[in-house]
């Protein structure tokens, strides 16, 4: 019997040896006093949908316009498939950018909207309006081509932006919290049309945007922004469960951090003092941390358990009464008052609940696995 074929990975970010099809090298951004980019430097491969994720001021609007040629760089180097792009003017750069505001002409139709990149480049009307009908035909707007932009909903504006910036067939599209206009509903649809798209086309996508849910459902990976540096770029799971800083920990998702000191540890197990948790909280053994060194944990709600009884084989178990009950559904998200004085955050799916649910001023057991209790050190 033949071997089994084992799929190739799709990930080339996690081969060194892979050379990044975009290039970010120690880019800064200044204006006058203020420095919105710090030194960033950042590899993207070919095909990636990249998020670059952050709280206003962040930078990352301001580094998606150096990559577009909008902005020109204090200090550093960008280069775009081995091309440095530092004397390279936007409209000549293998770029295009989608504004949020998505910037359509009102007096034009839809498929003028769209093939007016084209026109404006001199082709022929008959290839343009063909190519315009393709690319509609691709955003699922082949019967909308004769209506003006005020005849749409947001979520078709905001496909007909995306055609016409995808028509000129850039190697690489910048989008500018691109789904920031629609509601939460049709937000969550488009995001599934945007992959569709980026997967059918093989463009490189970098989508900037301040929603973590929206990072998390696009990209290929995220790189997390402050204060103008980038925090930590991971895939959305490692970035999740592996944040490597108590902000990062805090922004992605919701997290519950206790401050810690290293008390003991083993070669099976670390024991930390955490006066918040009541008590000790038992973790994998850690390289690098010493006795005395204060720490922090980020403990996700999801990953604690609550019990009316004190379960017998937990390892890490807390005392404290419900103050808060919150029913969204699928799932619950209880307010756990800790015998310390300690508010801790809780969700447990409705579906997995047996028995009376839980409900206010009960007093409960709080438990958790020892892997669940991230150690950080910054």
């Amino acid at each position: 019997m033949s071997e089994p074929q084992i799929a190739a990975d799709t990930r080339p970010w996690r081969d060194p040896a892979r050379q990044p099809f975009i290039e970010i090298r120690n880019i800064t951004k200044r204006f006058g006093d203020f420095t919105a980019v710090n030194d960033v430097s950042l590899g993207i491969h070919r095909g990636e949908l990249f998020c670059l994720l952050g709280g206003s001021g962040c930078g990352k609007s301001t580094l998606l316009r150096m990559l577009a040629g909008f902005e020109t760089p204090t200090e550093g180097a960008i280069l775009i498939d081995g091309q440095d792009m530092g004397r390279v003017p936007p409209d000549r750069r293998p770029t295009n950018m989608m504004f949020q505001s998505y910037a359509l002409f009102p007096h034009m139709t839809v498929e003028k909207n769209v093939a007016y990149g084209l026109l404006r480049e001199g082709m022929s009307r008959r290839e343009a309006y063909a190519r315009a009908a393709e690319m509609l035909k691709m955003v699922k707007l082949e019967s909308f081509g004769r209506r003006k932009p005020h005849q749409l909903s947001g979520g078709q504006r905001q496909r007909v932006a995306l055609a016409r910036a995808l028509i000129k067939q850039p190697k690489v599209l910048l989008l500018d919290e691109p789904l920031g206009a629609l509601d939460k509903k049709l937000r969550e649809e488009t995001q599934f049309e945007l992959i569709r798209i980026q997967e059918t086309l093989g463009v490189t996508f970098i989508v900037v945007t301040h929603d973590q849910d929206e990072a998390m459902t696009l990209a290929t990976r995220i790189g997390v922004m402050r204060d103008g540096v980038i925090e930590q770029v991971g895939e959305p799971r490692e970035i999740y469960e592996n944040p490597k800083s108590r902000f990062v920990a805090d922004f992605i998702g919701s997290v519950n951090l206790f401050e810690a000191t290293v008390e003991a540890a083993a070669p099976d197990m670390m024991r930390l003092a955490c006066p918040d948790a009541g008590g000790a909280v038992l973790v994998p053994p850690q390289t690098g941390l010493t006795r005395g060194q204060t720490v922090w944990g980020a403990l996700r709600p999801e990953r604690i358990t609550l019990s009316r009884d004190r379960p017998d084989s937990a390892r890490n178990v807390l005392r404290g009464t419900v103050e808060d009950v919150g029913y969204v559904g699928h799932m619950s998200t209880f307010r756990v008052v800790l015998d310390t004085g300690r508010m801790i955050r809780v969700t447990e799916p409705n579906n997995l609940r047996e028995g009376k649910p839980i409900s206010w001023d009960e007093r409960v057991w709080a438990s958790f696995r020892p892997e669940a209790f991230k150690v950080l050190t910054e």
